[in-house]
């Protein structure tokens, strides 16, 4: 609190940026962890909060005749344009902020303070809900190949997934070498296996005058390498300023907004990631390969091409727990740099970049192409973007596993995925077909298949966006399923059956139906065991059953886009479909 000289400024006028209506009049406050905006002239209290450590960038505009603009722009691509009355409120609001919104030590940091009044065990469980080591026993590690050790407890080495190799233009490295072909040697299916550059093959060939670069393949014993040509995190940087720049257009023509769009190369980099994963997942399915996947560093790139390719290849990924396994697996635990990527604290600029967005966007446009096949929906993507900037739980603070030890995030900080699944019902996806009704995805990748996401860079436009939301009016519909299927089982129980079965045999066969839709939380080995017996509904017939299992053997093929887009005509049937298990693909 020690930041803030005026927690209360009345008559702050907040402008809306896409409609001409008379600007906003209220009171705008400054709280330890939030900005708070409420409107006195509505009718209905209306207030926006905008937490600090979402701000950006602020910005002190020109003198304007309604006072002085203060210009709020937030990691999640919020925008807030105020207009402050008297010139020092507005000065010492905005030196308010820039303190607030960077803070020095990680200590500051929202999560450190964060405090949902639940107990040390809850919070000591929420942290334990994700283990990796059950995922890796799901895909049948440790075996004969691959173990899992504790050999770096005391993280004395370090194994990247990995960065650049230091060969220069003829250096070589026995041990790299010789760990190369340990690698090749754990996949006897396979006589090679490939060695995959995510950068652009020149950046490599610079990195080579400095010591570092890329493989020599006449060095190693069957390997085939690979460039992807994925832009470095500067590049990146510049290309999301670019798109926000068009998405801020107040009145552009189709022409400015379409021109704006492809000169910014946002698409094309969603592009050349999603490339690269639909290559990894080939290489693994197709051919049997082992891939070795590095760019420069192994913390950035690498994370996205792996996590898109483990998403076309293993529909448990594709579930709630499955994602925030994913996330913890390939992000977090392998050390992506969080804090100085989303610029958690006071650094360096440069050192920002959109890494875990352009992911997050992979799997959108995924869910675009096929909206059957994830048990989440929009809401949840946004919900974690929101988190990994908002610093309010810890899963994100920090640069590696080492360094959230040091600062004791898992004693002084709470978890976010049981927050999330406490809301799962609202973020769930009502068109999904269950775990086992599509097996790996094969995306779309031409450039027409690409869409701009309006949800995630005008989120927060509420003119840009329709009126009623067709997600909202398909949860509204499964909840009312539901409501009736209660109401039903009750008026059953209710009903005489002097010849036929008791109330309670009668109430437990409608009830199949109701256990069949909720989807089991897979992450163990014995979840993928055995299949379990077809549900029947209490009015299924015979023939109903037939056009089911018809549908159910042709949706256990690779998927395409145009195959579910048909399938979306008779997706309410099995909005509640059970989730089957199923052995999932090792990679």
């Amino acid at each position: 609190m020690e930041h803030i000289t005026t927690p209360k400024v009345e008559n702050v006028k907040l402008l809306d940026r896409y409609t001409n209506r008379k600007a906003a009049n209220g009171t705008l406050y400054l709280t330890a962890t939030h900005l708070i905006y409420v409107e006195a002239s509505a009718a209905v209290r209306k207030e926006t909060w905008i937490l600090h450590h979402h701000i950006a960038t602020v910005e002190k505009l020109p003198l304007a005749t309604a006072g002085y603009p203060l210009l709020i722009h937030c990691k999640n691509f919020h925008v807030a344009h105020f207009v402050i009355g008297q010139e020092r409120d507005c000065h010492e609001v905005y030196t308010s902020l820039l303190k607030l919104s960077q803070p020095v030590k990680p200590e500051e940091l929202y999560a450190f303070s964060y405090n949902p009044k639940m107990s040390k065990e809850n919070r000591e469980i929420g942290w334990k809900l994700i283990d990796l080591k059950v995922d890796y026993q799901r895909m049948g590690i440790p075996n004969d190949y691959w173990e899992i050790t504790d050999v770096n407890k005391d993280y004395e080495a370090a194994i990247c997934r990995c960065s650049q190799p230091l060969s220069g233009f003829s250096a070589r490295c026995l041990e790299d070498e010789q760990m190369l072909q340990a690698i090749r040697e754990a996949n006897p299916g396979s006589p090679f296996m490939y060695v995959v550059d995510t950068r652009p093959k020149l950046n490599a060939m610079a990195n080579r005058a400095a010591g570092k670069g890329y493989e020599n393949e006449d060095n190693y014993d069957n390997i085939r390498f690979k460039f992807i040509g994925i832009e470095n995190i500067h590049v990146m940087r510049n290309s999301l300023q670019k798109l926000l720049e068009v998405c801020e257009m107040k009145s552009p023509s189709m022409s400015d907004f379409l021109t704006g769009l492809e000169n910014s190369g946002w698409l094309r980099h969603i592009k050349a990631v999603m490339d690269a994963g639909v290559f990894l997942a080939k290489a693994v399915k197709d051919e049997k390969a082992t891939v070795l996947v590095h760019c420069s560093d192994g913390w950035d790139r690498t994370a996205q091409v792996c996590s898109v390719a483990s998403l076309l290849l293993d529909p448990f990924y594709r579930t709630f727990k499955g994602f925030m396994v994913l996330i913890e697996k390939e992000w977090i635990a392998m050390g992506h740099k969080f804090s100085h990527r989303c610029g958690h604290l006071y650094g360096d600029p440069k050192e920002v970049s959109p890494v875990f967005t352009q992911f997050v966007e992979c799997v959108w446009q995924l869910m675009r192409q096929f909206p059957c096949t994830f048990e989440f929906n929009e809401r949840f993507l946004l919900e974690i973007h929101d988190h990994v900037y908002s610093c309010q739980f810890g899963n994100f603070l920090g640069t590696c596993h080492k360094e959230r030890e040091d600062l004791k995030i898992f004693e002084k900080t709470h978890s976010l995925w049981p927050f999330l699944l406490q809301k799962k019902q609202e973020l769930r996806n009502p068109l999904y077909r269950g775990f086992t009704a599509y097996k790996e995805l094969q995306p779309n990748t031409l450039p027409f298949s690409f869409q701009f996401w309006c949800g995630m860079y005008n989120r927060f436009d509420k003119g840009m966006h329709p009126k009623q939301c067709v997600l909202d009016h398909l949860l509204s519909c499964v909840s009312q399923k539901m409501k009736l299927e209660d109401n039903a089982s009750e008026l059953e129980n209710k009903l005489p059956f002097p010849d036929g079965p008791l109330p309670s045999e009668a109430c437990s066969l409608s009830k199949v139906g109701r256990a069949a839709s909720k989807t089991p939380m897979l992450n163990t080995p014995q979840d993928y065991e055995g299949d379990p017996p077809p549900a029947l509904s209490s009015d299924a017939s015979a023939g109903d059953m037939d056009v089911m299992s018809a549908v159910d053997q042709r949706n256990k093929q690779n998927l395409s886009p145009d195959q579910d887009l048909r399938d979306r005509s008779d997706t309410i049937d099995v909005l509640d479909s059970e989730a089957k298990d199923g052995k999932p693909q090792h990679h």
